[in-house]
């Protein structure tokens, strides 16, 4: 059997943690040894990964994690009250190099100097919520496998990487898999020298699954007689719920009896709530909070919208086109690859105006929302056939 690593931060609940559980659930384990390696084993999705997983907390994170995430001056007083003065001067000579340089290697260096290499020796290891610095850089340094691959699941040229940083990281895998063919595009414009090594991969999404799934119960107010929007994703910024509050609010100014149902948690939750009291839509903009299965609310919704500024391929758009739901999506590199506006949604500029002009066009005209439900009734989704593009690198 092959043994194969499979690192990310957590289980929590959010699209990159239900594509690995897709991948896992059409894997074929017979021949595979699987560890999943976490930051912190944690997340709504934690009991969700098979049981035939070996599931493994790294023992380091606690002690790099503030300097990871506090401001710099927070670490140097840190070392400089417990007399730390040799680990100030690693600290500080990195941070101030890599900074004129304009580059994080040395500081990341530094920063895992004293975390011990992984105990095992692996086929295959992957650092699959790329680009994500720390597993990225522990994976190419930390860990020995004969085969390396970094999983990027986001349109770089949108999330903010360090250039120099990556290309060193990139060099030690040796394959690159992204999730949507505009993003590939994207990374190999960036990085054109490991563009032979760098390949599409679809998340894996499995039709008949969603569909059983969307059958059982899930709450939106069956009392409630407008229009149900739904939109689902992680609350932060990219996914742009703080552009769908005002959207929603001029549709009710306008006369239009409309609710919006947000799936998803995330640390924009205070943010958004503000914004709810600002716009007086407290009774209208549903925060539901995260779910391990939000099929059931997105086939009851009338329209779906997914408002993100950037995102990669966006699962939860592919599972709202297995539902057949008339959908308005922005136009980043994963709505475009799997919308045809006007045919299978619409798609709009990532501002107010447009977005509410598309709702409001849908909610205008049932006929089109039937003629796009109906196209995508007539559209193969099911893309469980990706996994063996896998198993033939692995082989």
């Amino acid at each position: 059997m092959k043994k194969v690593l499979i690192m990310l931060s957590s289980m929590n609940i959010g699209g990159v943690e239900k594509s690995l559980l897709s991948l896992l659930s059409v894997f074929p384990k017979e021949h595979y040894e699987i560890t999943i390696l976490l930051l912190e084993k944690k997340g709504g999705f934690l009991n969700h990964l098979p049981n035939w997983v070996k599931v493994e907390e790294v023992d380091w994170y606690t002690s790099i994690k503030p300097i990871i995430m506090e401001p710099p001056q927070v670490t140097v007083k840190a070392y400089y009250h417990n007399r730390n003065y040799l680990k100030l001067l690693f600290f500080l000579s990195s941070y101030f190099i890599d900074k004129k340089f304009n580059q994080r290697y040395l500081y990341y260096k530094n920063t895992f100097r004293n975390v011990p290499n992984h105990k095992d020796y692996y086929d295959i290891a992957i650092s699959y919520q790329g680009p994500t610095d720390i597993i990225d850089f522990y994976i190419t340094n930390k860990v020995k496998a004969e085969k390396k691959i970094s999983w990027v699941h986001f349109d770089i040229s949108k999330h903010q990487i360090n250039g120099k940083l990556y290309k060193k990281l990139f060099k030690e895998f040796n394959k690159i898999y992204v999730v949507s063919k505009e993003a590939k595009n994207q990374l190999t414009k960036k990085f054109p020298s490991y563009k032979s090594k760098t390949s599409t991969f679809l998340n894996i999404t499995s039709t008949q699954l969603i569909r059983e799934m969307s059958k059982k119960t899930g709450y939106l107010d069956e009392s409630f007689s407008g229009i149900k929007i739904v939109t689902v994703g992680r609350l932060s910024k990219e996914k742009g719920q703080d552009i769908a509050i005002p959207v929603l609010a001029r549709l009710r100014k306008n006369g239009y009896n409309v609710r919006w149902y947000c799936i998803g948690e995330g640390n924009n939750r205070k943010e958004l709530e503000e914004l709810i009291n600002q716009y007086k839509v407290k009774h209208d903009f549903i925060l539901c909070g995260s779910t391990t299965n939000p099929y059931p609310q997105i086939s009851k919704a009338d329209i779906y919208v997914q408002p993100s500024r950037h995102d990669g391929y966006c699962l939860a758009l592919t599972e709202a086109k297995i539902l057949n739901k008339p959908i308005v999506a922005t136009n980043f590199v994963g709505a475009i690859e799997q919308i045809v506006n006007g045919e299978t949604g619409e798609l709009a500029e990532c501002n107010e105006e447009e977005i509410y002009a598309k709702i409001k066009y849908l909610i205008d005209h049932q006929n089109i929302r039937e003629k796009l439900s109906d196209n995508l009734s007539k559209q193969h989704v099911d893309t469980e056939n990706e996994v063996e593009k896998l198993i033939a690198y692995f082989n």
